[in-house]
């Protein structure tokens, strides 16, 4: 499938592992095109085209709703959403706008120029569709930068006093926003991120796994699922702090 045939994300259902590294692959390849003439965010949007593909492959965009942080990190969802032809004037006059923006398309849920307004976001059209009896998926994509920002963290603090409420908030925990992110919260991350128990288990597992006589030098891609499932047993505290704070 060619990336200019998709005006919906629902058509993300279904591809195989090779239709979706393909489509990644023209992500990519508009991205930088694009963005290279235009000006615009680089990093941010190649930074989380697996993320987009696999959250947009797994919900159904014509009822669930996903809301970006800040809107750099969301030109593969642009890009996936029907405005692959007009791309080429992201950041112009009249063209595709260089953040979200509701009138541009059904698919952007929140217009935001900021960082760390996507949970607050999220939660409040989550708590309106509990007032409503709606049944939808609320999601909220935050980057770690973004996620040391009062608004957000005032948003984890409402949400995680709200069990009942159903919210999904995606983590891109990449260790950069514009610059390196510092303070507390980056600290800890980044202590999780490089824990002895984890990086052992990242250097070796996959190999080990690979040489067992039925794989035949391959990993699966459902074995390789399984190491951030495995993440837990090498370090048990892994996003303590969140689970404390309510969120599972």
């Amino acid at each position: 499938m060619h990336l200019s045939e998709l005006s919906h994300p629902n058509q993300l259902h279904g591809l195989s592992t090779a239709e979706l590294e393909g489509i990644a692959r023209q992500i990519r390849e508009r991205h930088l095109e694009v963005v290279s003439t235009s000006g615009g965010h680089l990093g941010p949007g190649l930074g989380v085209v697996e993320l987009t593909l696999a959250l947009y492959q797994t919900l159904d965009l014509d009822h669930d709703r996903v809301v970006w942080d800040v809107g750099h990190q969301a030109y593969p969802h642009k890009l996936i959403t029907g405005r692959y032809n007009q791309f080429h004037t992201l950041r112009q006059k009249d063209g595709v706008a260089g953040y979200l923006k509701r009138c541009e398309s059904p698919f952007d849920h929140f217009g935001a120029g900021h960082a760390s307004t996507s949970i607050s976001a999220a939660l409040g059209m989550a708590l309106a569709r509990d007032q409503r009896h709606e049944h939808f998926k609320c999601v909220a994509v935050i980057g770690d930068g973004s996620l040391t920002g009062g608004m957000a963290l005032e948003a984890i603090n409402h949400a995680g006093h709200l069990p009942k409420t159903r919210l999904l908030v995606v983590l891109n925990d990449n260790d950069m926003s514009i610059s390196p992110p510092v303070g507390a919260l980056s600290t800890h991350l980044n202590r999780m991120r490089h824990s002895k128990p984890l990086q052992f288990l990242q250097d070796n597992a996959e190999e080990a796994i690979k040489h067992l006589p039925f794989m035949h030098g391959e990993l699966p891609t459902e074995l390789k699922n399984l190491k951030e499932s495995m993440k837990r047993l090498a370090v048990p505290k892994l996003g303590a702090v969140f689970e404390e704070l309510g969120f599972t």
